[in-house]
């Protein structure tokens, strides 16, 4: 049933409300804490017992943090990590070309700078090298290397690991195992297939900073000191967010803790990219996510793979902020392509239907760097799993994207175990393939039905998911706040999102390139100010700015404005529908 009867707003969706259970979850909270009804219904959403709403507000990581140790080669990983240290041996890190992989390889070029040793860092070219170690790159790099880590990659790539003749491989990953392992000398990964799982929502930077917990552990029992693991948490919030790992439990409280790290501006290259971005307000996980993210993965997409990587592990001011106007520039770019290969992807997956359990295109000649960020894009638009692929001739390379519940890379690597694709794989909600054209149509049938069996697509596509109604009056700075302690928001932890019912819309005004300023008011002395970015890319816009005294539904999420050193609350609006609908 709709959320206030919207059945179709004025963008096309439906709107869906909190169900029984949760108002009623919502009620026991609000008495047993004596917190906002609002914010109530938001961790009642989210699952939280009156008995957690303490400890889920103020998630401490010596509580949550796992013992390393209980994930399998913990413990030989680390203990060969530091023998290299100690022996002075000639470390490489073999880093994956995204965001994860870019943290990663620099969470350990730090500290191994900190401990006074060198290392070199290898990121592999997306168009030229593919995904993850191959054979070439991993001969020379074991001619060169005592040790090679292999960060956030690996797991999969038994014959580029057997070329790394002469030295050791290490494996931090986090991707779905296989039935066996590549012959090295451990691989820490929580999707192998011989773990519980309990740690299988960590990203590769997580992984990352366990085992540096686990190298640090072994220090301090030779009476040895390491690096401030704490000060690296900026490094992990970031791949955490940008990996789109779940915000629970303990990825919760890396992530907390992560983003007051990065608040005191203390890593040169995240500080170049801030400002380069123009980020003048505490760090949040939606700048992680859309505004850090996708310029760090934008040299990988479109410009040099490593780029992204040796800024966060830059500790120089100048090269940092050199390093960081050049992935801007990429970052710049990167929008160009992806918005014709988006255009002409969705108009393909139209055509072929948005109403299956999967979106598809694919398209000659799509950059091979936007194909994800595309499928994600129409994952978001449709809320179903989403592949988009990029051929040159007959080879093509694709990316995906999944919604919650879903797990895209467990059936994206039984089509490759099938023979449907070249090879394939990921994890829960992404997952990356190389696949023959003349499989193309095959393949994604039977990805369809893996994906059916999984509840894919059961969904309404345009549905708006909401939690709750608020009157304009009861939107304020101290809400918001409040609602804020009960993040981060991200992938797992949908953020806060409201209905304003039946306002009246005093002021319009369109502002920038087809923006929508709003005020509304409920007719009892309260009024909330908005803002709706790409109104008038649809038909939102003309609707509110020639409401003619008509009532109005409007639905977005609460955002604190700070303008003219005045703070208040503000409506990001999202969606709107006629309140006599």
């Amino acid at each position: 049933m709709s959320y206030l009867g919207v059945e179709s707003s004025l963008t096309g969706r439906r709107w869906i409300g909190p169900g029984i259970g949760i108002e009623r979850q919502a009620e026991a909270l609000m008495q047993n804490s004596g917190l906002p009804q609002a914010m109530c219904g938001v961790l009642a959403r989210l699952g939280v017992a009156p008995d957690e709403v303490e400890t889920y507000l103020n998630p401490k990581l010596r509580d949550l943090l796992p013992d390393p140790r209980s994930l399998r080669d913990m413990e030989i990983a680390a203990t060969r990590f530091l023998t290299a240290v100690r022996e002075r041996q000639r470390i490489a890190i073999f880093a994956d070309y995204d965001v994860d992989g870019g943290t990663s390889g620099a969470l350990l070029v730090d500290w191994l700078r900190q401990m006074g040793r060198p290392s070199t860092l290898y990121v592999p070219d997306r168009i030229d090298e593919g995904y993850g170690p191959n054979e070439p790159a991993m001969a020379r790099l074991a001619a060169e290397h005592d040790l090679i880590v292999c960060v956030d990659c690996g797991t999969l790539s038994h014959d580029a690991i057997a070329a790394a003749k002469g030295a050791d491989v290490i494996i931090l990953d986090h991707h779905l195992g296989g039935e066996t392992l590549p012959d090295c000398v451990a691989c820490v990964n929580p999707n192998r297939q011989d773990e519980d799982g309990a740690l299988a929502h960590l990203c590769a930077a997580a992984v990352v900073f366990l085992m540096l917990v686990e190298a640090g552990r072994q220090l301090r029992e030779a009476g040895a000191r390491g690096p401030d693991l704490m000060a690296m948490l900026d490094l992990v919030a970031l791949a955490t967010v940008a990996d789109v790992a779940p915000l629970k439990g303990v990825n919760r409280a890396l992530v907390r803790q992560g983003l007051k790290v990065m608040a005191g501006r203390g890593r040169p290259g995240l500080v170049a990219l801030s400002d380069v971005a123009k980020l003048d307000s505490a760090p949040s996980s939606y700048h992680l996510g859309f505004v850090l993210g996708p310029r760090v993965n934008a040299g990988g997409r479109v410009g040099q793979a490593d780029l992204g990587a040796r800024l966060l592990a830059c500790d120089n001011p100048h090269e940092a902020q050199a390093m960081a106007e050049r992935l801007d520039g990429f970052n710049s770019e990167r929008r160009e392509i992806e918005a014709a290969v988006r255009a002409a992807a969705l108009a393909q997956a139209e055509e072929r239907g948005l109403d299956g359990p999967l979106v598809w295109a694919a398209g000659e000649g799509w950059h091979p760097g936007v194909v994800g960020i595309v499928a994600s894009r129409l994952k978001e638009q449709t809320n179903r799993p989403a592949i988009v692929i990029g051929f040159d001739g007959e080879d093509g390379k694709g990316s995906g994207r999944s919604v919650a519940g879903v797990d895209l890379g467990a059936s994206i690597q039984k089509l490759a175990a099938e023979g449907l694709l070249v090879k394939g794989g990921g994890h829960k909600m992404a997952a990356g393939l190389s696949i023959d054209k003349d499989k193309l149509e095959p393949a994604m049938e039977r990805l369809g039905e893996l994906l059916a069996k999984q509840g894919a697509g059961e969904g309404g596509a345009a549905d708006l998911k909401l939690d709750g109604m608020l009157m304009p009056g009861a939107a304020t700075v101290d809400l918001i706040e409040k609602l804020e302690t009960a993040g981060p928001y991200g992938q797992g932890a949908r953020g806060p999102r409201f209905a304003i019912a039946d306002a009246r819309i005093t002021f319009t005004k369109q502002v920038g390139t087809g923006h929508l300023k709003i005020a509304c008011d409920d007719g009892m002395g309260g009024r909330l100010e908005g803002i709706a970015f790409g109104a008038f890319d649809g038909p939102m816009g003309n609707a509110l700015m020639n409401h003619g005294g008509a009532r109005f539904h409007l639905a977005g999420k609460l955002e604190v404005n700070e303008w003219g050193g005045r703070r208040s609350a503000q409506l990001r609006l999202e969606d709107a529908a006629p309140a006599s609908s």
